[in-house]
């Protein structure tokens, strides 16, 4: 017997309404097959669903058959977020190295749209997780009410956003405040880790200069150069001739 989603209340009374946006840069861009006219903007709606699921998508990263597939018609925007959710790269990068808990506070942020309501969403997706598999999630997650009244079959999900009158910014994009790795992963990987992309370079004032003739202009050779003391002879007392030694009266 399958085990019902278990039952969560919303963190904030502003999920109970629809989205309020003004226009302007915090209004997310909106990307569907439905005012497609080219191809070159099924290309760029393909890159926006690999930016939404992925935020970055390397050649080894990409899916050429779903795109094949998404570009002939064969299959929905939403088989195709499906097809990334499941795949080798996702799984590697978002469930081998969380916790189911983690998991799917990523799968909420990326395919609902939305932050995850509270630690009690988090146990009743990740109960989900544990007996239905990665697969069986995602297709809940697909299949339910609030992802086809917000996205359907033929839109990208985005992060949708209640702007505010009281706050001067939207909220912060996904990729941002939730890194991909958790700490634990992060500290086995080596990060946070600092790279100097250029040579650093101290300033030193014009008066303070070292000028012509300068001894310190000459203290790199000085410092290379490593004389050695010449040895003191060893003389046996059997090989001296003392005879020859003594002063002899002329």
């Amino acid at each position: 017997m399958a085990i019902p989603l278990k039952s969560y209340p919303p963190i904030s009374q502003n999920y109970r309404v629809a989205d309020y946006e003004v226009p302007g840069e915090e209004q997310p861009k909106i990307f569907t097959t439905e005012n497609v006219l080219s191809p070159g903007d099924l290309g760029t709606l393909i890159e926006a669903a690999y930016r939404q699921i992925f935020f970055h998508a390397f050649k080894w990263d990409r899916e050429p058959f779903l795109e094949s597939q998404v570009r002939n018609g064969q299959i929905t925007v939403r088989d195709f977020i499906r097809g990334l959710l499941l795949s080798k790269t996702f799984k590697n990068s978002f469930y081998d190295k969380n916790s189911n808990y983690r998991f799917v506070e990523h799968c909420v942020q990326r395919v609902l749209g939305r932050d995850v309501h509270g630690e009690q969403e988090k146990i009743a997706w990740s109960i989900v997780v544990a007996t239905k598999g990665i697969k069986g999630f995602v297709d809940a997650l697909l299949n339910s009410e609030e992802y086809l009244s917000a996205f359907g079959f033929d839109t990208v999900p985005y992060q949708r956003r209640r702007v505010l009158h009281s706050r001067v910014q939207g909220e912060t994009p996904f990729n941002i405040k939730s890194p991909r790795y958790d700490a634990y992963h992060r500290g086995i990987l080596g990060f946070p880790q600092i790279i100097w992309q250029n040579e650093v370079r101290t300033f030193i004032p014009q008066d303070k200069r070292a000028k012509a003739g300068d001894p310190s202009q000459f203290m790199d050779m000085a410092v290379a150069i490593s004389p050695q003391a010449n040895p003191v002879p060893r003389v046996s007392a059997q090989n001296m001739d003392y005879e020859a030694l003594v002063p002899r009266r002329g």
